[in-house]
């Protein structure tokens, strides 16, 4: 692993209670500890000293925060077994985070006493996933309290949550047989709640959807909404059958919506760490309102430009990433991030993310400083950046500062796509393929030329139409003059 992370560990007290605090992040991490000896405060006056003893034998290992956007995170393997003896710096264990995996190293010298997450299961952050003894002596006390710690299995994962208990068993949609208890008329063909019912939901605070009826046709009783508030229905209360339906709602079963079952055969797969990232992402782009502009753009020049340089190293997608910042220079607003929809920042670099979809999940490594690399150091670093994102090695600065990403489809011969608006970026731009067209000049003579369409999606509160269309102009217009590419 070329990337490494230390944890920290928290070492319990005895005798006194001492607060202390300590800081994780995606770049460096500080810790107060303190060792096993005695600590003397200074007094406030020139009474007797107070003497308080800090013991630090069995430390806890938690689960540290290795980005900015990580809650919990998977343990890939642990390089050192109970029992290992450590050193302080060394590898411990490998964590995979939302983007990456990454070596943990321990702050300590001591003996991994204990395991309490093992491999292939994840925890959350600051959560214990292993003790750390000072002596061998220390061991069977670390291991007991490991086991004290290690995270209930499935009790509390299995645990249903039915509604409160009910005084009568029902089923989940009754079918009509007469119920001689309660004088109800025929009711319509959809469950209903009679007004009544309605009000005593709203009275007891309870979901009126979630409620089973045991009227007739399914239809919601006083009793029923009493029943589901966990008290005792009063007789008194009728089903108002005369009163008027104000309103239907369709057939539903009485427990909540639940997945169809599998076709026979299939197999549920669940979310890898960076599934369940990009995932989120995507839920939260839903909430940014984006707008898209398509632009053709003319690559005979590039095409030309990319056969030259290609023997020495130069990629279609260090050609695409530099035009792109070039034009981001002279258009800052296509570059802009929103904050909370309350105002919005310029940012002083551009930063070109390119997505990549790896073995397992989608990532997008970050060309930073793009306007300012030479076409050439452009290319290496992304070849750099390239092989670490395959290999899951990318530092957090490396995948998460991006200010506007590219994605290109063109390789896979696809010719227009719209790209999803990552979270905390302004825009990004989808490009296809290039495909031989027939255009038309001013004089009406016909021709073929290489055309390729470029859809951008922007966040409509910060980026307009006019922004963007000018944004394209621009970047068409380096595209289609690629020279200034490799000064």
């Amino acid at each position: 692993m070329a990337s490494s992370f230390s944890f920290l560990s928290r070492p319990p007290f005895s005798n006194a209670s001492i607060s202390f605090s300590s800081s994780l992040s995606s770049g460096s991490l500080q810790q107060l500890f303190l060792p096993s000896s005695s600590y003397s405060p200074f007094p406030s006056n020139n009474s007797a000293r107070r003497i308080l003893t800090v013991r630090s034998k069995i430390r806890e290992i938690f689960m540290p925060a290795l980005s900015s956007t990580m809650t919990e995170g998977k343990i890939v393997s642990w390089v050192k077994s109970e029992g290992d003896r450590l050193s302080k710096g060394e590898s411990v264990v490998v964590v995979e985070s939302d983007k990456a995996d990454m070596d943990v190293e321990t702050f300590y010298d001591g003996i991994l006493a204990a395991i309490v997450v093992p491999e292939g299961e994840s925890a959350p952050v600051g959560s214990p996933i292993g003790l750390l003894a000072e002596t061998e002596e220390e061991i069977a006390e670390a291991r007991a309290k490991a086991a004290s710690k290690s995270p209930p299995s499935t009790p509390k994962a299995v645990t249903p949550s039915p509604p409160p208990p009910i005084s009568s068993p029902a089923p989940a949609i009754a079918q009509p047989p007469p119920s001689p208890a309660k004088p109800v008329s025929d009711g319509p063909m959809k469950i209903v709640a009679t007004p009544f019912a309605k009000k005593l939901a709203k009275q007891h605070k309870v979901d009126i959807d979630s409620v089973v009826g045991t009227g007739p046709f399914g239809r919601i009783t006083p009793a029923d909404v009493e029943a589901a508030a966990g008290i005792t229905p009063s007789k008194s209360m009728g089903t108002n059958a005369g009163s008027k339906i104000a309103e239907t709602v369709p057939l539903k079963p009485a427990s909540p919506v639940t997945a169809p079952p599998p076709i026979p055969g299939s197999t549920v797969v669940p979310f890898t760490t960076m599934q369940a990232a990009v995932s989120k992402n995507m839920v939260d782009s839903l909430s940014v309102p984006t707008f898209r502009v398509g632009y053709p753009v003319t690559t005979d020049a590039l095409d030309a430009l990319y056969e030259k340089v290609k023997p020495k190293g130069v990629t279609m997608t260090a050609l695409l990433a530099k035009a792109a910042a070039m034009a981001l220079v002279q258009h800052p607003v296509a570059n802009a991030t929103c904050k909370e929809g309350k105002s919005f920042t310029y940012n002083s670099s551009i930063n070109i993310a390119v997505a990549v979809a790896i073995d397992g999940g989608l990532i997008t490594p970050v060309l930073q400083d793009a306007d300012k690399l030479d076409l050439y150091l452009l290319s290496e670093k992304w070849k750099e950046l390239l092989k670490k994102a395959r290999a899951k090695q990318l530092q957090p600065n490396e995948y998460n500062s991006g200010t506007f990403t590219l994605s290109n489809l063109g390789m896979f011969g696809v010719d227009r796509f719209d790209a999803i608006l990552p979270p905390g970026q302004g825009a990004i731009m989808a490009v296809g393929a290039s495909k031989p067209t027939v255009v038309a000049d001013a004089d009406g003579f016909f021709s073929v030329k290489s055309k390729m369409l470029v859809n951008v999606t922007a966040d409509h509160r910060i980026v307009y139409g006019a922004d963007l269309a000018a944004f394209l102009q621009t970047f068409a217009k380096t595209v289609e003059n690629p020279e200034s590419l490799t000064l």
